[in-house]
């Protein structure tokens, strides 16, 4: 298998002032499925660092009382206590919209505060375009004696209420606001991965990069001047960069990011960055037998249209996607335009699949909708990406993003031949989950016609369940086929004309549109 017929190559990523490898090879990449499985070893790893260690860390949303276990220690104690140890601690958090527009300026201050006091240093940051903002999530430990132990952890989990949640989805006691329908402790399902090996290297350069980048922080006299009067402002050299982690897998990784095109440019990307999308284009032009997909949005027909092409262009592709069956509490700053935005992607997709595209949301066995904030695709079993940026037009254009691309040398010995074994792997973990499913009982899942048929089927059962009133034993299975009303419905019922949706769903413009934007 070439890497450069899956990943892009230096030229193809677009931004050639970045210090970024195209790629590393021999990694070890571990899927940690759920909240509660990061946080634990998040925790446990926090614990071990001492004296001259490196934890470097970006966030959309922290909230520092956010425990990692059951019993603690909460974020920002963990991150302040290997402070104490010795252990340097930087941080890049969002400083976010306003709370009273439901995001998180408050809380991501807070974090800040915590960390600048037990003597690390916190930046709110926002060098993004107007509206925009830093949506990478991302955490590196380097270790000053012993880089056998460095890691990254990568993907879509931010430090924040509602993101420990585990397999049996009943929720984070501590709970973010949501719509009703997620109930009181709303079920989350998200995925990060934990990478050791050469790939730390390029996720602490992804860091030092931003942290480097000599513009300030705000531009709004107000911020900057609290911000200086509460030693926020400050941005101490980071220590010179040591040589790569030791090899420890059969893991090739490539990050893949996005950055706006800013007036005050960026000077690791002068003309922004859009290898996220890239790299979409060009894997989606290899998709031949099943692309696996999970994501929190499923917004845009711009960024549909390289998933439709390759529906058309491939008549033995089959589509599983697996989304939210609400909006977050974000999706009321867009209001109708989030609805017929979806609704016009799904169009086109069905239009394209022809009776190969399948699209579930999932619940817990209470009944209870999961928000699905996972961030996850798999291309026939051989590449396969874990991230921040969700499949919408302003994770492709718009906002800082951060994803991680795996092509394992390893191939899978299980039939039908030139899967990936981590690539595979990852696709059956998750799918065991949605189907209720044990270990040893996924057989039937290697080929991707009958694990389209079988997610077909539970779902199938489950809905069926429903329809009689939820007697009998519930089935197996936790998927449930998503509604899609049609755009002349969704019409009728808004009474308003359609249009070209311009909004995102949560009210950012989506304004890049050139074809070189992606």
């Amino acid at each position: 298998m070439r890497l450069d017929d899956w990943f892009l190559t230096g030229p193809e990523r677009g931004n050639d002032a970045t210090k970024l490898a195209p790629w590393t090879e021999g990694n070890l990449v571990r899927p940690l499925v759920h909240g509660a499985t990061y946080f634990a070893e998040l925790a446990a790893r926090l614990a071990g660092l001492g004296e001259d260690d490196l934890l470097l860390f970006s966030d959309w949303r922290g909230d520092p009382d956010e425990r990692l276990t059951p019993d603690g220690p909460e974020v920002a104690a963990a991150m302040a206590r290997a402070a104490e140890r010795g252990a340097l601690v930087r941080g890049l958090i969002w400083r976010s919209h306003l709370d009273f527009l439901r995001f998180s300026s408050a809380e991501n201050r807070h974090l800040g505060e915590d960390i600048e006091a037990a003597g690390g240093q916190a930046l709110l940051d926002t060098r993004v375009r107007r509206g925009g903002s830093h949506h990478q999530k991302f955490v590196v430990l380097r270790h000053d004696r012993g880089p056998g132990r460095d890691v990254a952890f990568v993907g879509g989990i931010d430090l924040c209420h509602s993101r420990r949640d585990d397999a049996e989805h009943l929720g984070d006691p501590q709970a973010a606001p949501m719509p009703g329908a997620y109930g009181d402790r709303p079920p989350w399902h998200d995925v990060q991965v934990a990478i050791s090996g050469p790939a730390v290297a390029e996720v602490e350069k992804v860091f030092c990069e931003r942290w480097e980048d000599p513009a300030p922080e705000t531009r709004q006299p107000f911020r900057r001047l609290r911000d200086r009067m509460t030693r926020m402002a400050d941005v101490p050299p980071l220590p010179a960069a040591g040589p790569a982690p030791p090899a420890a897998g059969t893991h090739a990784v490539q990050l893949l990011r996005t950055y706006p095109h800013l007036r005050h440019a960026y000077p690791f990307a002068p003309e922004g960055e859009r290898s996220v999308a890239r790299a979409y284009r060009k894997v989606l032009t290899r998709a031949s037998s099943l692309v696996y997909l999970e994501d929190q949005y499923l917004w845009s027909t711009e960024v549909i249209e390289p998933f439709a092409e390759a529906l058309e262009r491939e008549p033995g592709l089959r589509m599983i996607i697996v989304v939210p069956r609400h909006p977050d509490q974000d999706g009321w700053l867009a209001g109708p335009a989030s609805l017929i935005g979806r609704s016009e992607a799904l169009a086109r997709l069905m239009r394209a699949g022809d009776g190969r595209v399948a699209i579930y949301d999932l619940e817990n066995h209470r009944g209870t909708p999961v928000y699905v904030h996972a961030k996850v695709c798999v291309v026939d079993d051989v590449w396969a990406s874990v991230g921040s940026d969700n499949v919408n037009l302003r994770s492709w254009t718009f906002d800082s993003e951060l994803s991680c691309a795996v092509l394992d040398a390893q191939p899978d010995p299980r039939p039908p031949s030139g899967a990936r074994r981590f690539a595979r792997e990852l696709r059956l973990t998750l799918a065991a989950e949605h189907l209720d499913r044990d270990p040893g009982d996924l057989e039937d899942l290697l080929d991707p016609e009958s694990a389209y048929e079988a997610f077909a089927e539970s779902a199938a059962r489950l809905e069926a369940w429903h329809r009689d009133g939820c007697r009998g034993p519930r089935p197996p299975g936790r998927l449930r086929p998503h509604p899609r009303p049609g755009l002349d419905r969704v019409r009728r019922a808004l009474a308003m004309p359609l249009y070209r949706i311009v909004v995102d769903p949560d009210g950012r413009p989506s304004r890049l549109r050139r074809s070189n934007e992606f």
